[in-house]
């Protein structure tokens, strides 16, 4: 099924989704030329880490990692206790360990990354929707061997129904409320470490608000 397009429902929600991770890897990242790599870093473990803050259900999953190499380690800190699923099938969609993992939350929003877009993320993303899941990419935590590739795997996935995302609108998307407080300092906490701009200004507003003020 495509994700419904307009409404409230449209909206991702920490109850309704699932997260899967696709092969963050040495080799993948070795033929990235779409996006700067730190980048893509950078954006897929603040996804992760937004993923664990809403208590998201995360699938990690790899291909080939003994000649592709393990899942990045940045990725693996935040699931320190999470082996990833290793698979020979290009298509993640394929393996039935992986459908099973996400069929057994209930969830019925996907949300993906990966490397590369082109292949990886497109082949199961497409194929989810046939199985009716609404599929939402990611695109920012998301590279491939081009700026083409990746654009033209984003066209296609769209065409097909898939929802193209970046890390930090699926992040608001799920906090929808300032007033939903729980989760706030975990987000704080990684928009300090991976927003840039956002982490920086926010801990110069932190600085200003414990400086005592001077008297001339």
């Amino acid at each position: 099924m495509s994700a419904k397009k307009t409404g409230l429902d449209a909206l991702l929600t920490p109850e309704e989704s699932v997260l899967v991770l696709i092969d963050h890897q040495p080799f993948q990242f070795a033929g990235l030329n779409s996006h700067e790599p730190t980048m893509v870093v950078n954006n897929a473990v603040g996804l992760a880490k937004t993923g664990k803050a809403f208590g998201i259900p995360t699938i990690l999953t790899t291909v080939m990692e003994e000649r592709g190499g393990n899942l990045i380690q940045g990725l693996q800190d935040v699931f320190p206790g999470q082996k990833p699923i290793n698979r020979t099938l290009i298509n993640t969609w394929e393996d039935g360990r992986v459908v099973d993992a996400v069929r057994a939350t209930g969830r019925k929003k996907l949300i993906i990354a990966g490397l590369w877009t082109e292949i990886c993320v497109a082949m199961p993303a497409i194929q989810a929707l046939d199985d009716d899941y609404a599929v939402y990419v990611v695109t920012d935590a998301c590279g491939g061997v081009s700026v083409e590739a990746h654009d033209m795997a984003v066209r296609r996935m769209v065409q097909a129904g898939v929802v193209p995302m970046t890390w930090v609108a699926v992040q608001a998307e799920l906090q929808r409320d300032w007033a939903r407080e729980a989760t706030i300092p975990a987000l704080v906490e990684i928009a300090a470490q991976h927003q840039g701009g956002t982490g920086v200004a926010f801990a110069w507003e932190t600085q200003l608000l414990n400086t005592p003020a001077t008297t001339a």
